[in-house]
């Protein structure tokens, strides 16, 4: 009987031990499940709202860049790049194409509307270094606003300044494309009008006064391509006012006048002197002659032709 007493207490008081044990290991696998469910949950509906912002990022629209163009070939940039509908703001001469005469003028030949700009709230402001006032330059880039300062030197710089402009308004592909092409047909033009001897051309834009260029001048960079120079390459001024009597000693081979006057007017003023100039005249576009613009590659091809 000693040795069943003992083992019923130990049953009686064993029993109940393992009964508890049991529930215990039950009760914390339980709530480790529920732990573990609850933060996958949360884990899951994390992922998912990150996922969301990231599309909600990746949809939303991004506010069109608004430009303001200083000067006319500026705006003639932008619209190669296929920002014309960024221009909020241009400047006079701005007539190219159709579409930028209907755009707000913000400067002229007295400089820039610094109020009026600033109004317009532009992201990046198109300057011309060389043309537009330094100190309307220095004001808006002091002011804090974005300025993309061009200087075009050279005929090749047109290509060059293209892609930095196409590179800070998200177009360098049109931009690359553009300048590439346009460099492609100048160096055609320069080998096959490179000459030993320069052909002596009088380029002239008005007669009253009768003015033409010197040797450091934008014109005579571009006769240069075609093989041609001033008939005045020995000026000490870029701009200088002739008498026609020195024209006709000079005895120049073309004469070239940039100018949207009628041909016969044109013609006119030399009738009276053909018998001693037999020189050609060739008629060229001074919207494109005079300006820093992609389209001068053709109308130098023109130039070219006529002048050879």
């Amino acid at each position: 009987m000693r040795y069943q007493y003992i083992t019923m207490k130990r049953g009686k008081s064993a029993l109940p031990c393992r009964i508890c044990s049991f529930c215990l290991k039950k009760a914390l696998a339980l709530a480790l499940l529920a732990l573990t469910l609850s933060l996958t949950s949360i884990m899951t509906h994390a992922a998912h709202s990150t996922a969301t912002a990231q599309e909600v990022t990746e949809q939303a629209p991004q506010q069109p860049l608004r430009i303001v163009s200083l000067a006319p070939h500026l705006t003639e940039w932008a619209f190669s790049l296929g920002l014309g509908d960024n221009l909020v703001g241009v400047s006079d001469y701005s007539d190219y194409p159709e579409q930028a005469k209907t755009i707000q003028r913000v400067a002229d030949f007295q400089g820039a509307d610094i109020a009026r700009i600033v109004a317009l709230k532009p992201d990046l402001i198109l300057a011309w270094d060389g043309g537009n006032k330094p100190q309307d330059i220095h004001k808006l880039s002091s002011m804090g606003l974005k300025v993309f300062k061009s200087k075009v030197e050279n005929i090749a710089d047109i290509a060059s300044e293209i892609k930095k402009l196409g590179a800070i308004t998200n177009s360098q592909k049109k931009a690359s494309t553009l300048a590439d092409n346009f460099i492609q047909k100048l160096t055609a033009l320069n080998h096959e009008y490179a000459k030993t001897t320069l052909t002596p051309v009088f380029y002239y834009s008005w007669t009253t006064p009768l003015m033409t260029v010197g040797p450091d001048a934008w014109a005579n960079k571009l006769l240069h391509v075609c093989g041609a120079q001033t008939l005045f390459y020995d000026s000490p001024v870029d701009y200088p006012q002739v008498a026609l009597k020195d024209v006709l000693t000079r005895q120049p081979q073309a004469l070239v006048a940039a100018s949207k006057s009628a041909r016969a007017d044109l013609e006119g003023f030399w009738a009276d002197h053909r018998s001693f100039l037999n020189a050609p005249l060739i008629v060229v576009n001074p919207d494109i002659t005079s300006r820093f613009s992609l389209r001068l590659i053709n109308e130098l091809k023109l130039l070219c032709e006529g002048i050879n």
